[in-house]
């Protein structure tokens, strides 16, 4: 006798293939590019505008808070193009630091790097070990009083160029600031590309400094704690960055890990010598480079500060200077440092221009 077949509902078939079929999702890249935004000049600085003149989208750094794939995206141009303001930002110094963290993570530092404790931050400090307050009046702690800061005590601006906390063997890779109480008039803040300042300079020249290392000292920080007797916090946000001398060795030229682009990678701030040259061939060198960074205003960008404008740099390919012409009005903000990796050249890696064919 034949075994009748039961025919399966045609649906139900259907169903059951495609319960076994997965499906890739692919999801397009975020393009923060797609809002209003400009240019502050050729090869450093984006802005974000806090209103639309072209018709695109506004973006707010709040739209970007928690967002991975806007995180990821912002970390991105922040390194591609050195620094990337936002205006009308409404940011606490808390969530600046989770932002430059997430930035760090998202473009692949160490689990060790952290944030960055400044060695001369004072414990209970009113925002934390982490928050770095930046004023005209104190170094980083009201304990620190300046008196620099009238007309005929200022220093020499070309001599305030640096990135920041080149001293740690592990230095910065993101860093942010706010100005929360803000002067009348005055007070900017300029950057320098580090990319703009490799590409600038003649072959030979870069061959010959792409074999070199320099060693970088925080001389300034280490006269202040030995005025006031004092020690340097540690560790400072990463296990290498521990000890008393705040001083290391980098290489003179630099690969971004983000971009893949080489980058000048010395500042009159800390960097005191070439290892490789003598004495006298190392302050030469050094005194070329830094008047190549201060004085070429083609790789620079000037920022002035309003109310809740906020900035954002990647310290491997920037150098920055403050504006000290205040007088007695008061600058005062809160920045947020993460630590990246320990700077290291990738001799495949590129220039800038090259990268982008721009040459």
């Amino acid at each position: 006798m034949p075994v009748a077949v039961q025919e399966r509902n045609p649906i139900e078939t259907i169903k059951s293939a495609l319960s076994n079929v997965t499906v890739s999702e692919t999801q397009e890249p975020v393009d923060l590019r797609s809002y209003s935004h400009f240019d502050a000049t050729p090869s450093i600085g984006t802005e974000f505008r806090a209103y639309s003149p072209d018709g695109k989208p506004t973006l707010s750094v709040r739209d970007i808070l928690g967002n991975a794939e806007r995180e990821k995206a912002l970390g991105r141009l922040v390194s591609e193009r050195g620094v990337v303001f936002f205006r009308d930002a409404v940011i606490s110094p808390e969530e600046q630091l989770k932002l430059v963290d997430a930035l760090g993570k998202h473009g692949g530092k160490p689990s060790t790097s952290g944030l960055h404790v400044h060695p001369l931050t004072m414990g209970g400090s009113e925002f934390g070990d982490e928050v770095s307050v930046i004023s005209n009046q104190f170094v980083f702690d009201n304990k620190y009083k300046r008196d620099d800061f009238t007309v005929l005590k200022r220093r020499f601006h070309a001599d305030l160029w640096h990135s920041d906390i080149t001293f740690e063997p592990v230095p910065s890779d993101y860093a942010s600031l706010q100005i929360r109480e803000l002067p009348k008039v005055g007070g900017d803040t300029l950057w320098a590309s580090a990319y703009e300042a490799y590409d600038r300079l003649s072959p030979a020249y870069k061959t010959l400094l792409e074999g070199l290392t320099a060693t970088h000292t925080g001389q300034g920080f280490i006269d202040i704690a030995k005025r006031n007797n004092v020690t340097f916090r540690e560790p400072r946000g990463a296990p290498e960055n521990v000890g008393q001398s705040l001083s290391t060795i980098h290489p003179v030229i630099r690969t971004n890990p983000v971009t893949g682009w080489k980058g000048l990678f010395v500042n009159r701030g800390f960097t005191k010598r070439i290892n490789e040259l003598t004495q006298h061939e190392s302050d030469n060198l050094l005194d070329f480079l830094f008047e190549h960074i201060s004085a070429n205003h083609d790789l620079q960008v000037r920022f002035r500060w309003e109310e809740n404008s906020l900035a954002i740099w990647d310290n491997r390919s920037t150098f920055h200077s403050a504006t000290e012409d205040l007088d007695g009005d008061t600058r005062v903000g809160t920045r947020s440092v993460s630590l990246g990796e320990k700077p290291y050249l990738d001799p495949k890696s590129k220039g800038r221009r090259e990268a982008l064919l721009q040459i």
